[in-house]
């Protein structure tokens, strides 16, 4: 059965972005396909971590969620970019299995954003696109980057989601939002939530983090990242777990994964 996660937060700048990424190359690695959408229509950016173009995008969700093409036309396997050829099998792949990851990018173009803020859009639509996006590619998981904060479109992400992982940073602000995105998380009857706990100072201690996010929330803390200067200098230029594999931060990840997305079924 395909999982569908969210991956959220209530605050800019938490690392979601790269978190879903990395998670999203870890599952390929796995040999799982998996597609990727970027909803953060209003700030999108994802795309550049897996190497997308801007000027290879021909369509994208805004033009999917206005009935310009079928969300098919909006989809690219950027499993090209992170070493493989269309033709051959992904060196992402274990045991001789070939994961693939499925992007769907959100336009940076100002007028498409615009367009967002005055007219809206129609949230049913994305939701017939995503569960059409896991027929048409056959997906494992279906990772869902989320728009910070509380909207319409994060409410349907969170609400058709069989788990949402939280990325907060110890910080005050992002504490009392995290509550509130918690709370809603709930009252939506989200299966399974977990935390992340991400850009730690080192000064912290990772485990007294962990107990009093947990406390606070009443809700499992998954990982407590570290700030990583490694992490801030690759500058989305690439993917973390891809030129670090041997990182303690990318062991952190492939762990999140492990917790979060469920093993696939046996044939």
């Amino acid at each position: 059965m395909p999982q569908i996660i969210a991956v959220h937060s209530f605050r800019g700048g938490t690392g979601k972005s790269n978190t879903v990424a990395n998670m999203a190359t870890v599952l390929a690695s796995e040999g799982r396909r998996v597609g990727v959408v970027d909803t953060d229509i209003l700030s999108p950016g994802i795309h550049v971590l897996f190497g997308l173009d801007e000027t290879q995008v021909t369509h994208s969700l805004n033009d999917y969620l206005w009935g310009r093409c079928d969300i098919k036309q909006a989809t690219y396997d950027v499993t090209p970019e992170l070493g493989a050829g269309p033709s051959t099998r992904s060196p992402l792949g274990s045991a001789g299995q070939a994961g693939r990851i499925y992007l769907i990018p959100s336009s940076l173009k100002a007028g498409e954003i615009a367009r967002i803020l005055r007219e809206g859009y129609d949230a049913g639509l994305l939701n017939d696109g995503l569960h059409k996006l896991i027929k048409d590619q056959a997906l494992d998981v279906l990772l869902i980057d989320t728009h910070p904060g509380l909207n319409e479109e994060t409410l349907l992400s969170i609400a058709i989601a069989d788990a949402v992982v939280i990325v907060l940073r110890p910080d005050q602000q992002d504490y009392q939002g995290t509550g509130v995105t918690v709370e809603v998380a709930r009252k939506l009857g989200v299966p399974h939530m977990a935390l992340v706990v991400n850009k730690t100072p080192q000064a912290f201690d990772p485990g007294e983090v962990k107990a009093r996010v947990e406390k606070a929330y009443n809700c499992p803390v998954i990982a407590v990242l570290p700030h990583s200067d490694d992490l801030m200098a690759l500058a989305s230029s690439g993917l973390f777990v891809l030129r670090f594999p041997d990182h303690p931060i990318s062991a952190m990840l492939r762990d999140i994964v492990r917790l979060v997305v469920s093993e696939p079924a046996s044939t």
